[in-house]
């Protein structure tokens, strides 16, 4: 399995380390936030709001490298349109691994 990883956010503040550290605060600050939110959307099965939540959280596993996980959340956001939970085990899966390595930073 893939893992979260610095490559992209490296890339784009190139030597800026004042960059690269607002990008980390902003990922560290929003990414509980937003799973908080997801997660409240799950519970109450508001699925719409969920996948709107899933689309921002699709931008922040393509910034930490995940390039097969943003398939698997694209097709989950499309799931939840849907009203489907089908792939939720596996984004979730994906969700704690970002949230584990953020965490380290």
């Amino acid at each position: 399995m893939e893992k979260p990883n610095l490559n992209y956010i490296n890339q784009l503040s190139g030597d800026n380390e004042e960059f690269k550290a607002k990008i980390i605060g902003i990922l560290k600050k929003e990414l509980p936030e937003e799973v908080a939110l997801y997660q409240n959307h799950i519970q109450t099965k508001n699925l719409k709001l969920a996948g709107e939540i899933v689309h921002k959280l699709k931008h922040k596993v393509s910034i930490l490298g995940l390039e097969k996980s943003y398939y698997i959340a694209e097709e989950f956001e499309g799931n939840l349109k849907e009203q489907s939970t089908k792939l939720q085990s596996e984004f979730e899966s994906i969700l704690k691994m970002m949230q584990d390595f953020v965490d380290t930073l």
